[in-house]
């Protein structure tokens, strides 16, 4: 680990939880791949990675449901292992990853959980399930149908909206949540399936522009706020975007600095407190199993996502 690591901030970072942990050291700690993956394979033995894997029902859910109750459903609690970094393969992972497809995999190659209701698969529900089973490493052939049902659902302006699918309304303009729940897919299928990315290589391509015409968070014709929770910070997000997550996702995909970005840059850095730290600015309400940080409170989850997308951006 680097000097860096006195920084009273990055000190801060380590003494969270091992899902902080360990990310705070690969991405701001500068420490070796060895070191950073030991403490990555404590999320699996302790903290709160450790008591979701308690809590996985007998039958190989959470919370008794596939997708509800929010936010301890099986879709949820495998979002939130995956956000902690719960490593690649964990044997609870997989089986929660086998019952999200064995109960939502559709003809039409989406996810659908209330085939009943709905005539088509939903495109949040189908971006969030990619994510979870391509990091996990499931092997299945669903998960590649499912990668090609994403990019087919893209819209011209470049994004995706799960309103704009048969028996969900008649939208005609990307929505900045879906889109960042399908970008966040692709990347992973792309890092599962390196030899079959193309397609999801190119979707982001188009999807990262999408986000850019906005400038993350604003109106492309008027330049106004399109919703001022979006300036607001959370962790976890659910399905909901704001622009420290979409800034996050450009980090991680190593997308090269765009002048577009400087206006949500702008806002992160206007959030840092005296300190150095950020705040969680917002939660979504909804049954937990239990609270990782208190809001208006620093969070370390939002200290560590500004920090690396500053880093990255060269601030």
């Amino acid at each position: 680990m680097s000097s860096n690591a006195r920084d009273p901030v990055l000190e801060w970072l380590l003494e969270g939880d091992p899902a902080i942990r360990w990310q705070a050291l690969r991405d701001l700690g500068d420490a070796g791949a060895r070191t950073v993956s030991r403490e990555q394979r404590r999320v699996a033995a302790e903290g709160w990675g450790a008591y979701l894997l308690r809590l996985q029902d007998a039958d190989g859910r959470w919370g008794g449901g596939i997708y509800n109750p929010k936010w301890i459903s099986t879709t949820y609690t495998m979002q939130l292992l995956r956000s902690f970094g719960l490593p690649f393969g964990q044997a609870q992972a997989l089986r929660g990853c086998a019952h999200l497809l064995d109960t939502g995999f559709s003809d039409d190659g989406g996810i659908n959980f209330f085939p009943r209701r709905y005539p088509r698969s939903e495109m949040c529900i189908s971006s969030m399930v990619l994510a979870v089973t391509c990091w996990f490493r499931f092997e299945d052939a669903r998960v590649d149908r499912l990668m090609e049902h994403v990019v087919a659902q893209q819209m011209d302006d470049g994004g995706w909206n799960c309103r704009a699918m048969p028996g969900y309304g008649h939208a005609t303009h990307g929505s900045f949540h879906t889109t960042i729940s399908a970008l966040e897919a692709l990347l992973e299928y792309q890092r599962f399936r390196p030899g079959n990315a193309k397609a999801a290589r190119s979707a982001q391509e188009r999807g990262r522009e999408f986000l850019l015409r906005h400038r993350l968070f604003r109106s492309h014709r008027t330049g106004a706020v399109v919703n001022p929770v979006m300036t607001r910070f959370a962790f976890p997000p659910r399905w909901h975007y704001d622009v420290l997550r979409g800034l996050d996702y450009f980090r991680d995909c190593a997308a090269p600095p765009d002048q577009r970005l400087s206006d949500a840059i702008a806002l992160v850095e206007q959030r840092r407190t005296g300190e150095g730290r950020w705040l969680l600015q917002n939660c979504y309400p909804g049954k937990t199993f239990f609270q990782m940080e208190e809001p208006a409170r620093p969070s370390r989850w939002n200290t560590l996502r500004a920090l690396r997308v500053l880093r990255w951006w060269g601030t």
